[in-house]
């Protein structure tokens, strides 16, 4: 059954961080409207202040939209939403103005005032931090700010006449809207450089899948250069011995006979991986990628003595295991643990990225892991122990080996 966070954990982190971002800045408009507008209802009622109201919304609308279609932006998912940032920089200023023009025209009271301030304070605020959401390069930002807080003086001044009761808004509105900008700025610095981590880490996985496809092509030109070679060589001089009816090219056809079939052989064992494929090597270099990309990973239990056919086989296990929880998933602590016991070899990859990746069941990777165990009479079992731990578990038995006890 799904809980109520399996839809949070089922996120990669640059997800989650992306969510917490526009909810962080969509409860902005919440606060807005519960802080500055409800309470205008209570204290100034009637026309104006249902008026009031209602632009308090529109405004806290447009904020709502703006934070999401800034935040496709900074993910290069559309352009940057200019029209949009003008509309609410225009509706902010509508908003500004009616709440002053309320409390010098409008009904007199402490609270009317009071009502009327805080819809002025808050609108400006949230409205130039959200706009510097919007926003790259610094100066810009800078420009924003600086452009509100001016703007609210400039109002208060035009409108009450009072210079120190200018200033002294356009220094809260510097302030305010200063932090709230400063929070922008560091929440798009951060998304961004959380997801180009991501995308460095899915290169290195790729560069690590582009580097093993390179070892197998150089395995196999060793392999078959030399053998194609011989084989073109002989069969030519097979050629012009039989045209000149030499008994002798039935013995070079022989030999080509033999160096194909060995050539077979050794496709297959490279194919196999059975050359340069070592458990120990494996081990120590899957610890070695998975703590670079910022995974803890623990190593138990030792490879040394093992068959060379058991040792290839789990090699590519490990190597298989690494590769998906690099490119799957979104771990943060592995454990490979070997263990040999009861004529049986058993290779445990444990990590707690389950929720971002796959049960696995009709992965290619797996299916290629499954016939490789299966040569040396090995089975292989994957997916999830709960929502969060992802498992595979390999065996292979130890025909003719001697049984041995190794601590996990």
């Amino acid at each position: 059954m799904r809980g109520p966070g399996t839809w949070w954990r089922g996120k990669s982190t640059p997800a989650k961080v992306e969510t917490y971002t526009r909810g962080s800045f969509h409860f902005f408009a919440v606060i807005e409207v519960a802080g500055a507008g409800l309470p205008v209802a209570g204290q100034i009622g009637g026309g104006p202040g249902a008026w009031l109201i209602l632009l308090v919304c529109a405004h806290a609308a447009t904020c709502l939209l703006t934070v999401s279609r800034a935040v496709d932006w900074v993910r290069g998912r559309r352009e940057q939403p200019v029209r949009l940032m003008w509309t609410l920089a225009t509706a902010t200023a509508a908003v500004a103005v009616t709440a002053l023009a309320i409390a010098e025209y409008g009904p007199k009271g402490g609270d009317v005032d009071s009502a009327a301030g805080s819809v002025f304070g808050v609108t400006m605020i949230f409205g130039a931090g959200i706009i510097a959401l919007g926003v790259k390069a610094r100066r810009h930002v800078y420009a924003v700010v600086s452009g509100f807080a001016a703007g609210a003086g400039v109002i208060v001044l035009v409108m009450t006449r009072s210079p120190l009761g200018a200033l002294v808004t356009a220094l809260v509105v510097l302030l305010g809207g200063g932090f709230l900008a400063f929070t922008a700025v560091f929440s798009v610095w951060l998304l961004r450089s959380v997801f180009e981590l991501d995308e460095a880490r899915e290169t290195r996985a790729r560069l690590a899948v582009a580097e093993e496809r390179l070892r197998f092509g150089r395995d196999l030109h060793d392999v078959m250069g030399r053998n194609l070679a011989v084989i073109a060589l002989k069969s030519e001089l097979a050629v012009q011995l039989a045209r000149r009816g030499r008994p002798e090219a039935v013995e070079q056809m022989i030999e080509v006979q033999r160096i194909a079939q060995e050539s077979q052989r050794e496709v297959r064992d490279v194919v196999r991986g059975y050359r340069e494929a070592d458990l120990e090597v494996e081990l120590v270099g899957a610890q070695g990628v998975l703590t670079a990309a910022g995974i803890a990973c623990e190593v138990t239990g030792e490879a040394a003595g093992l068959p060379v056919e058991v040792q290839s086989a789990l090699a590519w296990v490990v190597r298989e295991a690494t590769t998906n929880v690099l490119r799957h998933g979104n771990a943060e602590r592995c454990a490979v643990g070997v263990r040999v016991s009861e004529g049986r070899v058993v290779l445990t990859v444990e990590n707690d990225g389950a929720a971002g990746a796959s049960d696995g069941g009709g992965g290619s990777g797996l299916a290629g892991l499954r016939e490789r165990l299966a040569a040396v009479d090995g089975t292989l079992e994957a997916g999830r122990v709960d929502e969060e731990v992802f498992r595979l578990v390999a065996e292979v038995p130890l025909t003719g080996a001697g049984v041995r006890e190794v601590t996990v």
